[in-house]
This record gives structure tokens, sequence and C-alpha cells, in this order.
């Protein structure tokens, strides 16, 4: 259980604004224990007072509610991709206020150039906001693979070579921050989390498709992560028995059947679409897209299958964890064939459906700086926790 001054800021951050009698009618407790916890965080500076409108018709003083202060202070967030890095620096109330992106040249690097390039973002970033570095207080880092949330470190990224790297560590020392460190799916839910459709439920599930194959669980209201903080891995869940080759290394993944690299590997075998020094792999999903809107029956075919084994991805997580709500998430969400209505259809027949409600599904193609956002939240989190607990202290 959170304490309860950091209850009261995360009510008051999660809604917006709210009044004091309305923090304690959520939180169930006493008006005056919510005031005490108030009166500690304006004195602070984490929130402050703004008038509402008022009933014309009402007298006396105009109503009061509070908010996050958004001047509170600065975080940074990046989320490390395979071929373009993006960044973006947020207030202390969520509210991006510069954002950068980074090409790259390689799907996969040596850790130390990895920091540099995240370097070189933030400088970007720096540059866009008019700020220096001793203005963000944290940076919240996204990365593909395993991590290891608790101790920053990469397990294994399919964009790092090596494993059991300790990425938090190296990059807090090489950029002078504090740095926190998570896999991105689960910082796109922290996304869906504070800003998004999951902003008012207490647990829901989020399934991306991007290169790769990602999940994000919240349960009561919190991202759960697993034992060791490496749990959700859906994409590298078996749906193929000797199945094909995942960049994981095992076979019969559900991210070998569903992701970029599977549709690609599928359109060079069906289609003859090669990839060449001027033709990349969204070069090439992009021309399979157009072939199977344009009736390819190989093309169709090729999307209707991925389309199955989502299907069955999504139907076990149904069965597993009776979420409110599934979200799909991620740049390949503009692939309509991967959610048409017959694999919504199959999701919901190989779902076990016996005397129960079937969670909705929605689909929400953010852009590419959400994943970043998502980064920046993770460092947010922190740091309210600890000025929170600061003031506690005090």
């Amino acid at each position: 259980m959170l304490p309860l001054r950091q209850q009261v800021f995360d009510c008051i951050r999660s809604q917006g604004q709210l009044s004091r009698i309305d923090v304690a009618k959520r939180l169930e407790v006493s008006p005056a224990s919510v005031s005490t916890q108030v009166a500690d965080l304006l004195g602070a500076g984490l929130l402050q007072e703004v008038e509402v409108p008022r009933d014309p018709s009402s007298r006396g003083r105009p109503p009061v509610a509070l908010e996050v202060r958004p001047e509170a202070g600065y975080v940074a967030g990046i989320k490390l991709s395979d071929l373009v890095h993006t960044g973006v620096i947020v207030d202390f109330s969520g509210r991006p206020v510069a954002e950068a992106s980074l090409p790259r040249t390689s799907l996969r690097t040596d850790l130390d150039l990895l920091v540099e390039e995240a370097d070189a973002l933030l400088v970007r970033l720096l540059s866009e906001a008019g700020m220096k570095r001793s203005d963000i207080a944290a940076l919240g880092v996204g990365v593909p693979g395993m991590v290891d949330h608790a101790r920053g470190v990469a397990l294994w990224s399919p964009i790092i070579r090596g494993i059991d790297l300790p990425l938090a560590s190296l990059m807090s020392d090489h950029l002078g921050l504090p740095v926190y460190v998570d896999n991105d799916a689960n910082l796109l839910t922290l996304a869906e989390l504070w800003y998004g459709a999951g902003r008012a439920l207490p647990d829901f599930a989020v399934v991306t498709l991007e290169y790769g194959v990602g999940m994000g669980l919240v349960m009561d209201h919190r991202l759960y992560r697993g034992a060791h903080s490496v749990g959700m891995e859906i994409g590298h869940t078996k749906v193929q028995l000797d199945g094909a080759l995942c960049r994981c290394g095992q076979r019969g993944c559900l991210e070998a059947y569903v992701s970029d690299y599977a549709l690609v590997r599928e359109a060079s075998v069906a289609l003859d679409l090669h990839r060449t020094a001027s033709g990349s792999a969204q070069v090439m999903l992009e021309s399979l897209y157009d072939q199977a809107k344009a009736g390819n029956e190989a093309a169709r075919t090729i999307f209707r299958r991925a389309g199955r084994f989502l299907a069955a991805g999504l139907a076990n997580v149904i069965n597993l964890f009776d979420p409110s709500l599934v979200i799909l998430s991620g740049a390949r969400m503009k692939y309509d064939y991967l959610y048409a209505e017959d694999v919504l259809t199959e999701v919901r027949e190989m779902t076990v459906n016996k005397g129960r409600t079937l969670p909705r599904i929605e689909i929400n193609a953010w852009g590419d700086l959400v994943w970043a956002r998502g980064a920046a939240t993770l460092a947010l989190e922190a740091q309210t926790a600890a000025r929170c607990a600061g003031e506690a202290a005090a």
C-alpha cells in the first residue's frame, strides 16, 4: 500500500483537477487526513490551488480545486529502438514540452554506442526545450526485450549485443542523471494508465505490434511486471512447436508469425520481395500491404495467417488474465488485416466464454512519441514517489 501522501498526489494527478472533498471520497479516508497531506504537498510546491467555475446562483468564495504544479520539475524519456530513437521532456504534470528523434543506421549495436546515441538525443531535447542538463531531474528509458526493471539491467534485447547489461547504471554515469529502465511495452502501458484509455480502469492489458510483439498488464491500477520484472512476454509464448525461428533464438514464438520481420520473411518467399540497400523492411511491408489491398491473394494470405496467430495470442491473454479491456497498440495497427472483424471473431471463438462477459478490444494507434512519453512517465513516477516520501519524512 502506498503512503497516503502519495495516494493523495496520484489521485489528483490522475484526475487533472480535484477538490479536497472529492479526494477524500475517492480514497475513502477522512477529509481531515486529506487536508493534512494536501497542506504538505502545497508547501513542497508539488500541488497548486486553482479556482474552478461555479454555479452562477451560488454565493460565497469561488470553489477551489487542486492540480499538480507543472513547474515542480522536469524529466526526460527516451525510447531506444532498432531504426529511430525518440525522446521527450515533460513537466511535473506529464505535459510534453519538447520532443526529438534520432535515426539509426543499424538494427543491433554495442551498448557503449547506444549510450552515446541516447546522449546525443538528450542534447537535441535540451536544445529544443531551451534547458540545461541540470534542469532535468531524471531520465526514463524504454528498450525492447527482457529488462529487469528493479536492477536496471537489460537481460536480453534485440537491439543490443550481449546479455545481462547494466543499462541504467552505465547511462546514469555517462549522462549524469538518475536513470530508470524498463521494457518498452511496459512503458506504453504506463502511458495508457496515466493518460489514455486505461486511466479510469483498475485492470487492462496492452498488446503492442511493432518490429516485435510486446505486452503490458495493469492490475489494481498498477503496472504488473512479475516476480523478476520480466513477465508479460507474450511475443515469446509458443504457438507452434518446432515452428518458425524467432529472433530470441527459440522456435514457434508468437512474434515469429506476427511481427514485422515475420511478415517480411513471408513476403520475401511468397511474393519475391527482397530487402536491398534502398529497400528497407518498412518499404517491403508497405508493398505487401498495398498488394493485399489490391487483391493479391498471396499477400492477403500472409496477413490472414498472421491475424489468426494474433487472435490465438489475444485469446490466451483473455483466458489467463480476464482484463476488463484489451488495447491493441503500435505502428502496425494501420495494417487493418491484423485486427479485421474475422480476427476479432476468432478471438471470441477461442476464448472460454461460458457465463462471462468478454472484454472490449480497442485499437489505439498512438504515434512513435507515446513510447518516449511512457519512458518519461517512468521517471516521473519515481520522482513523485521520492518527493512525496521525502515530504512525509520531513
